[in-house]
């Protein structure tokens, strides 16, 4: 495969700038691609799924070069994918043989898998070796599912429709009726049946979560973590657009996001609320019949999506959010009817963020709750994100 300089180049600004500057990858990757609008769609994929697998792959990559030079991190990448290094001076000292002697030598799993020691240690504390196959999976790039908005289309239909863009999609299972799963990643976003509101871009674990709370039409639901309302317009369109979902969030712009997303997808039920006093929440308290509380978390469930989380996390941040998560469970708890039910829910797959915090919290509010279900997915098992949800009754 012939290697454009320039376009290398520009793979090594963007590392620069979610190493050493601390941007989110997506967002890196995004505004690159808006600045360089006239690569064709080779270019721009050659330098999206490079920028995310260095990401991804960072600590192995700077072993096996024996450097932190970006360039040479580029190099051992490329090295590894079987091809032959260009010859140009930022590669200089970089010895490709010993690139590979090095990766049939890794002995640490936490360099192997590309991973912060401190991760590597807890998550072996909390999940013992399972963790191992767990972490595996989480490197692997995740497919790509979609959600048909049942509000406007049927899957069978989306299928046929999607077909029509060039995109393949299929069923996902029957326990996911409106999940597809694309054969082979494709920008949806450019297609006409995204801008006519057909379907959202959400992951099978992530699909699960609002059925658990057995929503109906006429329902008053409160989405209590909204951010951009991905589960919000779920509910929605389970209640067949009747009824009220309150989405709260602490992040005005994202709740702006979720007003846009509900008009191209035809829902009128949600009213978005900023978060920007404790009074909000209390003006709720015994309104609601369901109450999802869809965490802040570590992530831990989905880094093969957001793989940069790993260099951006720490046990000092992980020890912050168990104080957080616990400290909305039990304030937002109290926005349920008595005989209503509540949903809490993470992307993490660490019992610390998960069924310990439901443990601490049926030990104090017991008598007023029932724990009803709790799911656990795990993209070593299931193939999808690492996802918990535990679903609650106020009695």
């Amino acid at each position: 495969m012939k290697i454009h300089k320039h376009l290398v180049s520009e793979i090594v600004t963007a590392l620069d700038e979610i190493f050493e500057q601390g941007f989110y990858a997506d967002k890196v990757i995004q505004r690159h691609l808006k600045a360089n609008s006239r690569w064709g769609s080779r270019d721009r994929r050659f330098f999206a799924e490079s920028v995310y697998e260095i990401v991804r792959w960072e600590r192995l990559l700077s072993h096996l070069a024996d450097d932190n030079d970006l360039w040479k991190v580029w190099g051992a990448y490329w090295v590894r994918g079987g091809n032959e290094l260009p010859d140009w001076e930022e590669l200089d000292g970089l010895d490709p043989k010993e690139v590979i002697a090095r990766e049939k030598n890794v002995s640490s799993f936490a360099i192997a898998q590309s991973i912060p020691d401190w991760m590597h240690e807890r998550g072996t504390l909390e999940l013992g070796e399972e963790w191992k196959d767990a972490m595996r999976a989480l490197n692997k790039p995740a497919e790509v599912f979609l959600r048909t908005n049942t509000l406007k289309t049927t899957p069978d239909e989306l299928i046929k429709t999607l077909e029509k863009d060039g995109i393949n999609a299929t069923k996902v299972s029957p326990d996911l009726p409106n999940a597809l799963r694309l054969v082979e990643r494709k920008n949806v976003f450019i297609t006409e049946s995204f801008k006519q509101g057909l379907f959202e871009v959400q992951d099978a674990a992530s699909q699960m979560v609002a059925p658990l709370l057995g929503i109906e039409p006429g329902h008053r639901v409160i989405d209590a973590c909204a951010g951009a309302g991905g589960k919000s317009l779920h509910m929605a369109s389970m209640m067949k657009n009747k009824g009220k979902i309150i989405s709260l969030d602490i992040h005005d712009w994202k709740l702006k996001e979720l007003k846009v997303r509900a008009r191209r997808d035809g829902v009128d039920v949600i009213e978005t609320r900023l978060i920007d006093s404790n009074k909000v929440i209390k003006r709720l308290y015994d309104t609601a019949d369901r109450v999802l509380l869809d965490v802040p978390c570590s992530g831990m469930g989905v880094l093969r999506r957001n793989p940069d989380t790993k260099w951006k996390l720490s046990n000092e941040e992980i020890d912050r959010l168990h104080g957080l998560q616990y400290e909305i469970l039990s304030t937002y708890c109290n926005m349920t009817k008595k005989g209503g039910q509540m949903v809490y829910a993470t992307c993490s797959l660490l019992p610390s963020e998960n069924e310990k915090q439901i443990e601490k919290f049926m030990a104090e509010h017991g008598k007023d709750w029932t724990l009803l279900k709790q799911i656990h997915v795990r993209p070593d098992k299931e193939g999808y994100d690492g996802f918990y949800a535990a679903l609650l009754k106020r009695n």
